[in-house]
């Protein structure tokens, strides 16, 4: 039996079990701050009270419109513990997505993080006859439309907590896919709470751990993993100002757990490598030392050995190196990393692993709540996502790929979504007769039971000569380049592979100075003959485990990276392959102009 049904369990044992312990920290005027649990309860008890003399009852919906901070949890679990859905949103989402998820959600209550936002929605009421009420978080308790004024009311007029059922709704988390509106994926208190309860089961994490949030709660893996995890534990969150100011707040609230997507670890591997390569030779050599034993300390342990010598060499060069690079980077506290979203490179994964951070790696997707497989102290290997956790099972659908190793990752168990809202068609598609979800990914199971992904099977395309192509692992094996911001592979029913890459520009102008090239102009240096020949030289050192066909033959460098603002990314970061295509298009087809370049 799950150690959770609902999420309403989760607030009441923990708020009940760690009322003094530290949950939320929040800089703020140079210093940070903390609330206790049981300050947190006293917020989310009169914040119910609140949303519930606006109108709000059982089988409602609230939506949010903020990033992380306290106040966003605090209007999660009012909801929650209402009886109501709640449905977040992103700050950088453009309005006629959070037009388009409101109307369809039907929410009553939008909460937003500024006044600012407040003024966007009022300017689209005429769009949304189902909202009643825009509140803020900016303003106090005096001030009309606030979130503190909401609370105060609630405090004088208090409203009972609801007790759900485990299959009652307790959100709407809309998918931002690459073409088309966004997708509302229902997720029950059982989905979330199962999760969470499956998390105590197989990951080692205790009410001593501490994160540094700014995965989006918004977003599955940030909401379930980090947010409802850690409070069931009686852990904290200190959330952070912003992923610039990562590394600095990790020196200041001194982490045990870091949750992030490869596109971060990517970032920290590109700095860490290129702090090595300024060191004085001395110490890069006995860095590199300290490395190399970390690693052959892993690949034993892996194989269920151990070497007396291997762990004393070890020790010793942990305590003069790694933990010096550690501490600089990390804070001296942190213990494990915690990997999702997306595949992290194997070579990135190894490299944290090695300076004394254990990378737990796992997989799933919003429609999976999000956990479906994870690696732990249970079961490690590199190179995988782990195995199903418990309450779930895979099973690997070869038909609908043709492939003889890989299929369609199919999941069953407590995590699949109660369906997509108001989608009927949708749901027809994904869900099989026994009701498996089918994720679109494509992977296999190896011999132990460790999933292997390879890749989404929509963005998997053919070249002229019939070969598929997965440009997911070409694409994250190019940006593990200093070099290299951003990239995107292309070809489908080309002769080769080509790619959009976004140069690293910090790294390319001193570089380019000290070869007498001119930087005033970005768009004609990254055209230079000089600047194309080093690209081609990176592409090639780090593509050299790519197959032959799948090598990128052309490039284009552009100074534009991609991001939510110009439509190129979507939230959660995923490439939008057709808007960068269409944005370049005349480019990338004049790549293509000298067919001789050919396949392998």
């Amino acid at each position: 039996m799950a150690k959770f049904e609902t999420l309403v369990e989760i607030f009441t044992e923990s708020t009940k079990r760690f009322p003094q312990q530290p949950l939320f920290g929040e800089k703020r005027d140079g210093a940070w701050q903390w609330m206790t649990y049981g300050a947190f309860k006293e917020k989310v008890d009169y914040c119910r009270g609140g949303l519930a003399g606006l109108g709000v009852s059982p089988g409602d919906r609230v939506a949010v419109i903020a990033n992380n901070r306290s106040e966003w949890a605090i209007t999660a679990y009012a909801t929650y513990t209402l009886g109501a859905a709640f449905v977040p949103m992103y700050e950088s989402q453009h309005d006629t997505e959070w037009a388009f998820i409101l109307r369809d959600c039907g929410a009553s209550v939008v909460f937003v993080a500024n006044d600012k936002i407040a003024k966007r929605i009022e300017a689209l009421r005429g769009e949304l006859p189902d909202v009643k009420h825009v509140v803020s978080f900016q303003g106090g308790a005096s001030d009309h439309g606030t979130l503190a004024a909401v609370i105060r009311r609630g405090a004088e007029t208090p409203a009972p907590m609801h007790k759900p059922d485990k299959a009652d709704l307790a959100g709407l988390i809309y998918t931002s896919g690459t073409t088309g509106n966004p997708k509302g994926v229902q997720l029950t208190h059982g989905n979330l709470a199962h999760n969470v309860s499956a998390m105590h089961e197989v990951l080692p994490l205790a009410d001593t751990d501490r994160s540094l949030s700014f995965l989006p709660w918004a977003h599955s893996f940030g909401q379930t993993v980090e947010l409802h995890a850690l409070f069931s534990m009686g852990a904290s969150l200190g959330i952070a100002e912003s992923v610039e100011k990562l590394l600095a707040n990790m020196q200041e609230i001194q982490p045990t757990l870091l949750f992030a997507v490869p596109r971060v670890f990517n970032k920290l591997y590109a700095g860490l490598n290129a702090k090595m390569e300024s060191m004085p030779a001395a110490r890069k050599a006995l860095l590199t030392l300290a490395l190399g034993t970390a690693a052959e300390r892993r690949r034993l342990r892996d194989a269920g050995q151990s070497s007396i010598v291997n762990e004393l060499k070890f020790a010793a060069l942990d305590k003069l190196a790694l933990s010096k690079v550690r501490s600089t980077f990390f804070g001296h506290r942190l213990k494990f990393a915690f990997s999702g979203g997306a595949a992290i490179s194997r070579e990135v994964a190894e490299f944290i692993d090695n300076l004394g951070v254990t990378v737990y790696e796992g997989y799933g997707l919003t429609e999976t709540s999000p956990i479906a497989t994870a690696n732990s102290p249970k079961g490690r290997r590199m190179g995988t996502v782990g195995k199903p956790i418990p309450g779930t099972r895979v099973v690997i659908d070869k038909e609908i790929t043709g492939d003889p190793v890989n299929g369609e990752i199919i999941v069953y168990g407590h995590n699949v979504m109660k369906g997509y809202y108001n989608l009927p068609e949708e749901n027809a598609k994904v869900f099989t007769p026994d009701g498996g979800f089918r994720t679109g990914d494509m992977g296999h199971l190896d011999a132990d039971g460790f999933l292997v992904i390879t890749g989404r099977i929509k963005e998997q395309y053919k070249l002229e000569n019939g070969k598929y192509v997965v440009p997911v692992p070409i694409e994250e094996a190019i940006k593990l380049s200093p070099w290299v911001l951003n990239v995107m592979v292309h070809g489908a029913n080309k002769p080769y592979n080509v790619a959009v890459i976004v140069p690293n520009l910090e790294r390319l102008k001193p570089w380019a100075i000290e070869r007498g090239l001119a930087v005033d102009n970005i768009p004609g240096l990254l055209q230079h003959s000089d600047v194309k020949a080093w690209y081609r030289d990176e592409l090639s050192a780090h593509c050299k485990d790519i197959k032959g066909y799948e090598k990128v033959r052309d490039f284009l460098l552009v100074s534009e990276d991609f991001s939510v603002d110009n439509d190129m990314l979507t939230p959660k970061m995923s490439l939008k392959r057709r808007n960068i295509v269409a944005r370049y298009e005349a480019s990338l087809e004049a790549l293509y102009a000298d067919a001789t370049k050919g396949n392998d």
